[in-house]
């Protein structure tokens, strides 16, 4: 396949307006190219234009690029519409998988920046708040949230509210029958860390009838069967890392699971304890108690699942799933420049975000040109970058072709050696 056919093709699946489709399509393909850094001085090099081009295209068109992303996700996931098979080993077909990341910055200077704490220090940027779809081995990223300082609140006259409470409203509005088609609600599954162990969020996911299998902050508030029936409603609660030290009587079981990394299969071993017992304002959910049985000085980590049917071994290779998303991040920050955008303006960051992630679909949505059996970002990008260095041949070849086409390459030839 020639630029040209590519070009076309990627043209065809976003839709846009003629007047912005060349600069759109020409950005999106810079995006899936393999350069060291997806800079607006590398992008002006790619499309023999200027970095103002790019730039005001960003700054201008930030609606542009979120209304592409959302049509080009439901677009991918509509074409398995009516095959999405069974999770492998779990009673889902589609997880929900919400994580947030940090978009890396230089300086507090840009609009929106601040300091974020990550576990490993302080660092500068923005915040993002991700929900991607998994089924059928595809990861399908959504319409990300952006997190809103409170300073840039005051300056764009925006309601401060906190990413779980934006959450809340996009989970309220998030409607899967656009997407995947019509569905039972018990077939989505909803997995998250605990920084989204918020009972507002919990009650929500009840409330559109999926199931979650989400981590529990070590200060939740649980307690058993047995003391909910016996105590008042205000009293009885234990914070779940208390709850299982007095559920000592139960005993440790060892689970093993598969999965696949490098091609290659990984056995995995946890011991478990869990339990029926009752979530603090959200009610009664599967509680276990996991860590690697080859680490048992390792943190532990309290699940809680709303499905009581679904064994202790399904909701943790449910929760692995969750990994999912981490390989997300890992992808659109290394191959496609989720963090190389360099501007003040917030809009243009915006925009930057969701093309990487309009990038990122396409390169895994099975163009015509790139195998279906390549499986690796890194090998897609390579075979992008090999059909874009074929534009000049083609020009070339075309020019030839035509009148007098011989002697104007020729002028061309002699005006760059003069040139250089």
């Amino acid at each position: 396949m020639n630029y040209r056919q590519f070009y076309n093709q990627i043209k065809q699946k976003v839709s846009i307006a003629k007047r912005l489709s060349s600069v759109a399509v020409i950005y999106i393909l810079f995006l899936m190219s393999p350069v060291r850094k997806h800079t607006f001085e590398a992008a002006a090099t790619f499309a023999s234009s200027t970095k103002s081009r790019f730039s005001k295209f960003l700054k201008n068109h930030k609606i542009l690029a979120i209304h592409t992303l959302d049509e080009l996700s439901k677009k991918q996931a509509r074409k398995f519409k009516g095959i999405i098979k069974n999770l492998k080993g779990l009673p889902w077909k589609v997880a929900i998988i919400i994580d947030a990341t940090n978009q890396n910055r230089s300086s507090l200077h840009p609009e929106n920046s601040q300091r974020f704490n990550h576990g490993k220090g302080f660092v500068i940027g923005h915040q993002w708040t991700n929900i991607v779809l998994f089924f059928n081995g595809l990861i399908i990223p959504l319409v990300p949230i952006p997190f809103y300082s409170k300073n840039y609140c005051k300056q764009k006259d925006i309601v401060y509210r906190t990413a779980n409470e934006v959450l809340v409203e996009y989970i309220t509005d998030l409607n899967l029958v656009e997407i995947i088609g019509a569905h039972s609600p018990k077939e989505i599954v909803v997995l998250a860390d605990s920084g989204y162990d918020d009972q507002k969020i919990e009650n929500i996911i009840l409330k559109k009838k999926w199931d979650f299998i989400i981590a529990l902050k070590c200060s939740r508030g649980v307690r058993s069967e047995f003391v909910y029936k016996n105590t008042p409603k205000s009293g009885g609660w234990a914070d779940v890392a208390t709850f299982f030290w007095r559920q000592r009587r139960l005993k440790w079981k060892t689970i093993r699971i598969f999965i696949t990394k490098s091609s290659k299969m990984k056995r995995m071993d946890f011991r478990i304890r869990q339990t029926a017992g009752y979530l603090k304002n959200v009610g009664k959910v599967r509680l276990v108690c996991s860590e690697f049985k080859k680490r048992p000085e390792g943190r532990r980590k309290f699940l809680a699942c709303n499905n009581l049917k679904v064994t202790a071994r399904q909701i943790i290779m449910g929760y692995r799933l969750r990994w999912k998303i981490e390989i997300f991040h890992k992808e659109v920050k290394m191959f496609l420049g989720f963090e190389d955008v360099a501007t003040i303006s917030f809009d243009a960051v915006t925009a930057h975000v969701h093309w990487v992630y309009c990038a990122y679909i396409l390169l895994n949505s099975q163009l015509p040109g790139i195998p279906a059996d390549m499986k690796s970002l890194a090998e897609k990008q390579k075979r992008v970058g090999q059909i874009v260095e074929s534009k000049e041949k083609s020009r070339v070849m075309q020019l030839l072709t035509q009148f007098k086409g011989v002697g104007r390459y020729k002028n061309e030839l002699r005006q760059a050696l003069t040139a250089n």
